[in-house]
């Protein structure tokens, strides 16, 4: 993962990484993330010397779908809906709980 230095000279870690940290970090096969980028379950920045930086935060969304996809035979599309609907029970729950304290 990239450091960047500010001019206060603190080091801070950077949200964003390369694809081939990305493909390290993830375990997933290059042609599968180029497939993920093209479903557009994955949306990469595009720097201007064409490389391609990913975000920190979709690491455990991939790893997330290399287990669905590996354990119960799913394709890309089929795994990224799972996954996908598996971070909107996680959000939901997360304000029930919320909730839940504030009348408590």
């Amino acid at each position: 993962m990239d450091i960047k230095e500010f001019s206060a000279g603190m080091l801070v870690r950077s949200e964003m990484i390369s694809w081939v940290e990305f493909v390290d970090m993830t375990g997933v096969h290059p042609t599968r993330l180029g497939d993920l980028i093209e479903l557009g379950w994955l949306e990469p920045t595009l720097t201007s010397g064409e490389k391609y930086l990913f975000r920190v935060r979709d690491v455990y969304r991939v790893r997330k779908l290399e287990r669905l996809c590996n354990d119960f035979e799913l394709s890309n599309l089929g795994g990224s809906i799972v996954v996908d609907l598996l971070s909107r029970i996680e959000a939901l729950e997360q304000k029930v709980r919320e909730l839940e304290r504030g009348r408590g």
